[in-house]
């Protein structure tokens, strides 16, 4: 409920912030908040069938209430048990913990070998080891403060010199304390991570490393007491060939076998203390640098990605062929699911539909819609994720479907549609993929045969193909969290091999689940470091353009700067990479426990300021739509027709209507100047502020960017309903279906007319719905269609799946089951070219692309403002030099002033500029040769300086510069 309680503008989206409060729901950022209770939980196999079939404490895996209660209880009896880890080994010579001594009292840390412990008595018994600490009343030093700011205060307990930590380490272990009678009154297990990283941080090389005789294998496990690799010749059956035992040298574990490697699989046996279960563990995990795998994941496919065998003709050569961008300023981004793109394309060959292959296909619907797009000026295609993720199997053998002709025989409002898909919603080919179970390997499922090399060459082949045609690509990558923890569980990988290190963990020794589960914590060097060797492997061997990040709020700052760093240092000449180009960008929430720096400077949108790193601005889609995607679906907003076409919600009074309108109107302003924070505009209320003056209904400041590309603004995105969808929601019910396609584009236009990056979901500009869905994560390729021929945009689809939906049916059920409601085709090609048009217009000119801040500031007027403004109408002109701005340099050699007028009412308007009176300014010609009849007829009155613009329209003025 805490989350309920916070700003808006500083959460996931309700999907994600749906699962964190419903610990039982399945997730679209990862499966499930407690592993073990979801439906996935009754197919998971061991990994071999030799693995003992125990399931994971819960007691570790989960901070939902019950267990919670269960656990105070016994810790009630036995004071602190071993089954938390309130205390924390910091440095070689510190633990800290919360305690205080009693008078004569001491503090010993305690290690058992093979985890021994028990308790009884007021004595912990089974140790092998017990070292008497010392208080040191100076407390923590500053540099343990500033790693880990959550135990700021806690006593420091110091360790004799010399203590054999790194064999300490390999133990279970606590921290007890006792009273002069040397009985025990607290004990308590540790974390380790301050302790792992000042002693093991290492930059060597890991995972496979090959040369021409051996491959070597490398892995970094410092608190396993022995470490086997099982090499497999085949993807699945038979025993393994050979078992290798490695050696440990710092905590990195190594060995080096023949060439004959090569090709085949293995699997790494970890024995290992896990303070999940309180035991010695054998567990049996991929290796967290794999570059390839097996079709069920269960083995890591010697892989090498060097191989001129696993390169399409040509790829060496990629980096002098990618499209041309000459600044971040000029992206605009094309959001995008593989699986989405291809899946209903009759066009596209059975074998290639869903997969990477489809992209190469130069005919075919989907990929001639992209080269529209691409002519037009979209730069870049985001692909939702990519890598080995839970949730779909990938072997499609084992997939299962409903009959298409059967879900179309019912009607567009009845459940029957998302009854049969939610039946096999864990069983079919879909899932939007955010839930992560190796970073660096392309999803199988996505490849014409999940083993071998395909994943591998069949990506290399969507890259380039999508180059080719003029588009770049960005990964969307999920380091926040992981869909397994714990010894057993099948997608666990990470913390098999270094238990309690990779995820980040609370007071009581619990995995932290605000991103829906399994947090990791790039606080931790070696966490850091995978995180960024993982971008560099992305961005070398697939030559990919960029990365946005999910929930990056909850990653630190520190590992995105070194990111960030890191690919800005690739080079074409060393690395066959121009890391220059290569963009990055991500959702800058802040919730959780890393809130307001709880764990640190983390990566959220304030902190992020001059990083050059962009952030999604949730502040122009909110104003523009109305309310949130956490408050009341019906609250309108700027474009949705709040006080000037209300559609029934309780709004409030009129003035407290004309108020938002006002303040949603300041709030899109601020947007369309990139959201920069020193940017100066003349509010509402007729006052000169600054856009980090403007503040939300929490008081917290709208703008927060200090570059332009700092800001990512939009409209809609895989969260949430369509860009459509929410439109059809928020609109009064007796408009008409052409209305609503206006304002559609009227939303789109205020985003792709806007200083910083615009940012489109795939379909927006096809009136895409998901028949009101509004988290299609796993609602499988029925409510997910998009239709590149233009003859449907899947509206009426039936009732969208219960769990997300059923509270919003009584809303959603009339819509559904009005007919008028539906777009024709007529209305989808209108959307289409209008879309068009507007990206023409925007790289018509480089005075919609400016690149700082200063630019910005200098040529950015707004011109409808202060309390006399004309309703729903935004005026905004863009200066460059001229008699009437002297002193600007020339940018644009064809304009010299452009003027964007939006009119969301439902009205025609004449807008009153004396400021600009006398000048020369026409219509774009973009919008003059448009079929639209209403934009075409938009006029400038050069003598009173007054703009005419139809309803529902935003018209482009432009002034041509004089010879």
């Amino acid at each position: 409920m805490l989350l309920l309680a916070t700003s808006s503008l500083f959460l996931p989206s309700p999907s994600k912030l749906h699962r964190y409060l419903n610990p039982s729901s399945s997730s679209s950022s990862s499966s499930h908040l407690i592993p073990f209770s979801s439906s996935l939980s009754k197919i998971i196999t061991p990994l071999h069938s030799h693995t003992p079939k125990l399931q994971p404490s819960p007691l570790f895996c989960s901070s939902s209430p019950s267990l919670q209660q269960q656990s105070l209880s016994f810790s009630q009896m036995q004071n602190d048990s071993l089954l938390y880890s309130r205390a924390y080994w910091v440095t070689e010579s510190i633990i800290a913990w919360n305690i205080d001594i009693v008078e004569n009292g001491f503090c010993s840390l305690l290690a058992s070998k093979d985890a021994s412990f028990t308790i009884s008595d007021n004595q912990i018994q089974g140790e092998d080891v017990k070292i008497k600490l010392q208080e040191d009343r100076a407390g923590l030093p500053a540099k343990v403060v500033e790693k880990f700011p959550h135990i700021r205060g806690y006593k420091a307990f110091k360790l004799p010199p010399d203590s054999d930590v790194k064999s300490l380490l390999k133990s279970q272990l606590a921290v007890a304390v006792y009273d002069s009678d040397e009985k025990c009154r607290n004990c308590t297990g540790l974390q380790l991570p301050g302790v792992l990283d000042e002693l093991f941080s290492y930059n060597g090389p890991l995972g496979a490393i090959y040369s021409d005789e051996a491959v070597s294998l490398s892995l970094w496990a410092p608190t396993a007491q022995a470490v086997n690799a099982h090499i497999y010749k085949y993807p699945s059956g038979d025993d393994s060939i050979e078992v290798v035992c490695l050696e440990e040298e710092d905590g990195v574990w190594r060995t080096k076998g023949p060439k004959s490697w090569e090709g085949c699989y293995y699997v790494y046996e970890v024995c290992v203390y896990h303070p999940s279960t309180l035991r010695v563990e054998k567990c049996y995990a991929n290796d967290p640098y794999a570059r390839g795998l097996s079709a069920d994941g269960r083995r890591t496919f010697l892989i090498n990605i060097d191989s001129d065998e696993l390169k399409p003709d040509g790829w060496d050569n990629l980096a002098d062929e990618k499209p041309v961008l000459h600044s971040f300023s000029d992206i605009s981004i094309y959001e995008m699911h593989i699986r989405d793109f291809s899946a209903n394309d009759l066009s596209v060959e059975p074998e290639f539909r869903g997969g990477y292959l489809a992209f190469t296909l130069l005919d075919s619907a989907g990929v001639l819609h992209l080269k529209k797009l691409s002519s037009a000026g979209i730069t870049h295609v985001h692909l939702l994720p990519t890598f080995q993720f839970a949730g779909v199997d990938d072997q499609k053998e084992n997939w299962r479907y409903v009959d298409t002709l059967v879900l179309e025989s019912f009607p567009p409002d009845s459940d029957q549609q998302q009854a049969l898909i939610t039946a096999i919603k864990d069983l079919n080919g879909f899932n939007w993929g955010y839930n992560p179970v190796l970073w660096g390997v392309p999803k199988g499922s996505y490849a014409s045969n999940p083993n071998g090399p395909y994943r591998t060459t069949e990506f290399r082949k969507m890259v380039q193909a999508l180059n080719h045609i003029g588009l770049r690509v960005v990964l969307d990558v999920v380091y926040n969290h992981l869909q397994g923890s714990g010894p057993f569980d099948e997608h666990s990988v990470l913390d098999k091999i270094v238990p309690g290190y990779y995820l980040r963990r609370n007071a009581n020794g619990f995995i932290e689940h605000s991103t829906c589960m399994n947090n990791t914590a790039s606080e931790h060097f070696m966490v850091e470091r995978l995180i960024v060797d993982d971008l560099v492997h992305w961005a070398v061997n697939y030559k990919v353009d960029g990365f946005r990040f999910d929930l990056m709020g909850h990653i630190m700052k520190s590992t995105m700067v070194k990111a960030k760093d890191a690919l800005l240092s690739l080079t074409k000449q060393n690395d066959g990479v121009d890391g220059s180009s290569i963009y990055i960008y991500g959702e800058g929430w802040d919730f959780g426990e890393v809130a307001k720096n709880g764990r640190g400077i983390n990566a959220s949108q304030f902190n992020l300021s001059q990083t050059g790193i962009g952030s999604f601005n949730d502040r122009i889609r909110d104003a523009v739509l109305g309310g949130s995607p956490f408050g009341h679906p019906l609250q309108q907003g700027f474009a949705t027709g709040l006080l000037l076409q209300p559609n029934g919600h309780d709004h409030g009074t009129q003035k407290n209507m004309e108020s938002m309108l006002a303040t949603s109107k300041d709030h899109i302003q601020i947007g369309m100047a990139a959201n920069l924070r020193d940017f100066m505009l003349t509010n509402s209320d007729g006052k000169e502020v600054k856009g980090s003056e403007i503040l939300t209904h929490d008081g917290s400041p709208v703008a927060y960017a200090s570059s332009p590309v700092e800001t990512i603004n939009y409209v809609s995105a895989h969260d949430n309903e369509t860009l459509f969808d929410i439109v059809s929601l928020k609109t009064p019910m007796d408009i008409t279906v052409a209305d609503r396609c206006r304002i559609n584009h009227l939303a789109t236009s205020i985003i792709a007319l806007s200083q910083g990056i615009p940012f489109f979901h795939a379909g927006d500009e096809i009136l895409r719905s998901k028949s009101l869905d509004r988290d299609s994560y796993n609602s499988g390729d029925w409510f997910n269609r998009l239709d590149f021929t233009y003859n449907s945009n899947n509206w009426g689809v039936g009732l969208p799946p219960q769990e997300k939906n059923e509270k919003n049916w009584p809303l959603i059920k009339p819509r559904l089951a009005d007919p008028s409601f539906r777009p024709q085709k007529d209305d989808i090609l209108a959307a289409v070219e209008n879309f068009l048009n507007l990206m023409r217009i925007r790289y018509s000119s480089p005075l919609f692309r400016l690149r700082t801040a200063n630019a910005i500031q200098q040529r950015v007027r707004f011109l409808n403002t202060g309390p006399s403004w004309v309703r729903g109408v935004i005026a905004m002109s863009i200066e460059d030099g001229h008699e009437g701005f002297p002193g600007l340099p020339q940018l644009d050699p064809i304009y010299s002033s452009i003027v964007v007028v939006v009119n969301a009412s439902p009205k025609g308007v004449s807008f009153v500029c004396p400021s600009l009176q006398s000048r020369s300014f026409e219509l774009h010609p973009i919008q003059a040769m448009s079929s639209d009849d209403l934009v075409r007829s938009s006029t400038y009155e050069a003598p009173s300086g007054c703009f005419l613009v139809p309803q529902r329209t935003t018209a482009v003025f432009v002034e041509p510069r004089k010879n």
